[in-house]
């Protein structure tokens, strides 16, 4: 089955900067409502940041002014600019549809920010 493909995780010291990938497969992103999604260890999977196809984006409050999602529809691209890094963001970050049913998910890329 289809699935996005994440990248451009690593290690980053406190107030550092990462950008994150995602491919996804056309029958997926084409026109869709996408997001990010984060997971920690022993913690919920929560979303981070969503995107609609005309580009509106809405963010959840604990990264809200530090992350900025945006997307490529010429290429199925949704990527997710990461600025000023706390370690609690520290997590495996996915990127799906932003609403059910979701398609497969990725193997995620690991995020590590470092106190």
């Amino acid at each position: 089955q289809e699935q996005p493909v994440e990248a451009g995780g690593g290690l980053v010291q406190t107030g550092g900067s990462l950008r994150l990938i995602c491919a996804a497969p056309g029958n997926i992103f084409r026109g869709n409502h996408m997001a990010w999604y984060r997971q920690a260890p022993g913690k919920q999977r929560e979303l981070v940041a969503d995107i609609l196809s005309s580009g509106a984006t809405a963010y959840a409050d604990s990264v809200k002014g530090r992350f900025i999602i945006s997307r490529d529809n010429t290429k199925n691209m949704v990527y997710l600019q990461m600025n000023s890094l706390k370690p609690e963001d520290t997590a495996v970050y996915s990127c799906n549809l932003a609403e059910a049913p979701f398609a497969s998910w990725g193997p995620g890329t690991q995020v590590t920010v470092s106190s």
